[in-house]
């Protein structure tokens, strides 16, 4: 099966990946995700999907926050999930957190399987979201919910200026500097800036059958969480 050029630079980088993660958001990115995990255990979801779950981050503090859950982590690098199961092990949880290789396009997954679906700043990823938006609908049970914790640009002065010329400037040198990668450190910036602001992401879900949207801004508006439930 041949590899995405997305699959191919997470590879590429990933042994670099947590490490630049935590020093670019200078670990801000660990409260997010915690913010993240605690909104899904308020469902007490059985069965949740972490989507493009790369080396598990999300996944691990899920389990923390849900431990009645059931947690299957999907991503298209195959080299991220290695070091995910790793840490999966080292943390004894194998038991209740499983990995795989999987395209969010394309789920192998049944109708009506999960409680919740996760994805951390994954959306902007995604090859074909439209169609990676509907295998989440399809994949959600009826009234499950989905939980998107995704970077945004803030809109407020100075924050908004301050940001956009760290992550046009800083962050891209920084992140090729310790990751060796020419492209990947500037292809973040570039997909923020691609994504849809908040209010539109919401309609896009709700085109898709996952209505009754929220948002949360967290951090000055550095990083948005989006919930929203299967119609």
């Amino acid at each position: 099966m041949s590899v995405s050029p997305i699959a191919a630079m997470f590879d590429r980088i990933s042994p670099k990946y947590d490490k630049l993660n935590h020093l670019l958001s200078l670990n801000i990115d660990k409260a997010w995700r915690r913010i993240t995990a605690k909104e899904v255990a308020k469902n007490h979801p059985q069965t949740i999907m972490d989507l493009a779950t790369g080396t598990a981050d999300l996944a691990i503090i899920l389990a923390r926050h849900n431990p009645q859950a059931n947690i299957i982590g999907i991503d298209i690098s195959e080299k991220m999930l290695e070091i995910g199961k790793a840490k999966i092990a080292g943390r004894g949880l194998d038991a209740q957190i499983q990995l795989q290789l999987g395209d969010a396009s394309s789920l192998t997954f049944e109708d009506n399987r999960f409680d919740a679906v996760t994805v951390a700043f994954g959306v902007r990823n995604f090859e074909d979201r439209d169609k990676s938006l509907k295998e989440i609908h399809r994949v959600l049970k009826p009234k499950g919910r989905v939980f998107i914790l995704e970077f945004s640009m803030p809109q407020r002065f100075p924050v908004k200026q301050a940001y956009r010329f760290y992550f046009k400037h800083i962050l891209p040198f920084i992140g090729n500097h310790v990751s060796k990668d020419s492209h990947a450190y500037t292809y973040l910036p570039e997909s923020v800036e691609r994504f849809p602001n908040p209010e539109v992401f919401l309609h896009l879900l709700a085109e898709k059958g996952l209505g009754n949207g929220t948002k949360r801004s967290l951090s000055f508006g550095i990083a948005t969480l989006y919930q929203a439930e299967k119609q």
